[in-house]
């Protein structure tokens, strides 16, 4: 039996991607979107939404400027950020944890900046609904944080917890990520194996922005 994580030969059973049960195989991906979307999410919509109470969000909101510029303009610091801090837990991992990446590096990160892309577009998204930096961390926490780790498969395998949760956990887009971190960087599979992953967090993208920029535009209105 072969399931991409285990087969049975003769009676015996062999780990196909992990035969020494190394720890860090499992919990590399799992930090990796934990840390991304810390970054990206929760320092984003802080950021925003400390300017709208300081006041120098109104001077934006009353220039020239279209609203995709300035929406741009404060994501692109912390996608150098992000950029930084994958590269760091991508060194940690390959050299002091010895987890290989045994698939495309290329592959690997652009599935990491489309994924920290969705990440800034949902901090914008949370910036855009909320008044306070307070009310903006609580909803990170509970929106982006606990789905994160519970839903992900980063602490609990999807496989094994129950129907409604297993059917709640396609919501966050950490599961995706994960999941994609895992075949290219574990597994080794080709481009082909992970395009579910690309298309499922493109399409979150989209919708996040697009979403994000209406109401930015509704409240210049």
């Amino acid at each position: 039996m072969d399931n991409g994580q285990l087969r049975i030969n003769n009676g015996q059973l062999k780990m196909l991607y992990n035969p020494q049960m190394k720890g860090a195989y499992n919990f590399v991906p799992g930090v990796m979107g934990l840390v991304l979307v810390l970054i990206c999410a929760m320092m984003t919509s802080v950021s925003i939404v400390r300017e709208k109470e300081m006041g120098t969000m109104e001077v934006l909101l009353v220039s020239p400027v279209k609203p995709i510029y300035i929406i741009l303009a404060k994501i692109t610091p912390y996608f150098a950020l992000s950029i930084v801090n994958l590269t760091t837990i991508l060194l940690l991992s390959v050299f002091v944890l010895g987890v290989p990446i045994s698939g495309s590096l290329f592959l690997l990160i652009l599935l990491s900046l489309l994924f920290i892309f969705v990440g800034l577009s949902l901090g914008v998204l949370v910036s855009n609904v909320v008044e306070t930096q307070v009310a903006a961390m609580l909803i990170s926490a509970v929106v982006m944080m606990m789905p994160t780790m519970l839903l992900s498969g980063m602490m609990f395998p999807i496989e094994s917890m129950p129907k409604i949760l297993q059917w709640i956990s396609v919501v966050p887009p950490n599961r995706w990520y994960v999941e994609g971190v895992i075949k290219i960087m574990i597994m080794g599979v080709d481009a082909k194996f992970v395009l579910k992953e690309f298309a499922i967090l493109s399409v979150m993208a989209v919708i996040l922005l697009t979403v994000s920029l209406k109401k930015f535009k509704i409240r210049m209105g």
